[in-house]
């Protein structure tokens, strides 16, 4: 049975891809020929518009350590097509490795020697992939929402403060999703708008009573 959109939004991880520059790192003296991809996520950095299942459409930036908190409690995988039996690193052996900057959340992927990590490292040096995929659950009162004008539209605006980071990979989809997005704090933020404006109409009717 489909969950409801509502319901998937609050268990299922959101992901984003983005495009990001992949480099090999080749291996020193004594490394064994360690086989190690760098790249990272830019912070403060506008996402393209996209439209949640309800049709809202929005931008999305990464606040500067937004992952910190599940950095220090939680380990981070790394996984090749998406696939949990094909793990290409893990934070918590020290084969992932994220380093929380001001700018951006840079990371190490020491690849292992096995078909999908030969494939992964024949596809990155390639260039066939040539992105960054990010599951991330936000936590309770762990995004801010706005709104901006862009090309004479009025938008919403989400700012993610505080959010997991179960899985940081690799991936050849390099564009955020466009019709896929569920961000149940939107539908939230909007009702919170809604209540506000109800309330400045009541206010403004009981100022009329009085005056009359």
């Amino acid at each position: 049975m489909e969950l409801d959109k509502k319901t998937r939004s609050t268990t299922e991880p959101e992901k984003r891809a983005l495009p990001v520059k992949l480099e090999i790192r080749a291996a020193t003296e004594g490394e064994d020929n360690k086989r190690t991809i760098t790249g990272a996520i830019k912070y403060d950095s506008e996402s393209h518009v996209m439209r949640d299942w309800y049709g809202d459409e929005f931008v999305e930036v990464i606040a500067p350590g937004a992952f910190s908190e599940h950095m220090r409690e939680n380990p981070t995988i790394s996984l090749w097509c998406h696939r949990t039996d094909q793990i290409l690193g893990n934070t918590k052996s020290g084969t992932l490795r994220l380093f929380d900057g001001q700018s951006e959340l840079r990371f190490e992927l020491d690849l292992p020697n096995s078909s999908w990590g030969n494939d992964a490292h024949e596809s990155i040096q390639r260039g066939d992939v040539d992105g960054v995929s990010f599951g991330f659950n936000v936590r309770t009162n762990g995004d801010r929402w706005s709104k901006i004008e862009r090309d004479g539209k009025t938008l919403y605006k989400r700012t993610v403060l505080n959010a997991t980071l179960p899985e940081i990979s690799p991936t050849p989809f390099a564009a955020y999703p466009a019709n896929e997005v569920s961000v149940r704090s939107l539908e939230d933020f909007k009702a919170s708008e809604q209540r506000a404006a109800d309330q400045y109409e009541k206010e403004k009717l009981l100022m009329e009573l009085d005056l009359t």
